[in-house]
């Protein structure tokens, strides 16, 4: 990707479903698929569905890992009380963002991190310490696998 390949977009608010958890590195695509699998599971026992594609807000990162929550768009919020068990339910992050692609397999996304924050940086643009990925094609098992991912940075 080039790092001028960057859109400012407006993420609406949308209903979804929730886990949250945390993960290492190198766990972390088995890990959030095992997350987006729990919360496909749990909308088919409550009878919901899915209205856009996966994503993940990641809310803290370190050296050796990070803590995110896993979301899925729904069509609506089920009632109160509606029995999701870990599977909370809320909204996805919204307001002005600036979306970065990456295409490549999900080990070569450090590489458009990396771009992606030193275009922040040289635009001297502020954003919050989160961002978001969605995850325009599944999340694949083998290590080969290319993916489409649009990474949001959430601005200030």
């Amino acid at each position: 990707a080039e790092p001028n390949d960057v859109d400012a977009v407006t993420l609406p608010a949308k209903p979804v479903a929730i886990l949250s958890g945390e993960t290492k590195w190198e766990d972390a695509r088995a890990n959030l698929r095992t997350a987006f699998k729990t919360i496909g599971e749990t909308l088919r026992r409550l009878n919901l569905k899915p209205a856009g594609r996966p994503i993940a807000l990641f809310t803290k990162t370190a050296d050796d890992g990070f803590q995110y929550e896993a979301m899925i768009p729904i069509e609506a919020s089920p009632a109160e009380g509606a029995g999701g068990g870990d599977v909370k339910f809320g909204s996805s992050p919204s307001g002005k963002a600036l979306r970065y692609k990456h295409s490549g397999t999900y080990e070569e996304i450090d590489g458009t991190y990396e771009t992606l924050i030193a275009y922040l940086d040289a635009k001297e643009i502020p954003v919050q310490d989160r961002f978001l990925e969605e995850y325009v094609t599944d999340l694949g098992e083998g290590a080969d696998d290319r993916l489409d991912i649009n990474i949001y940075a959430l601005e200030k």
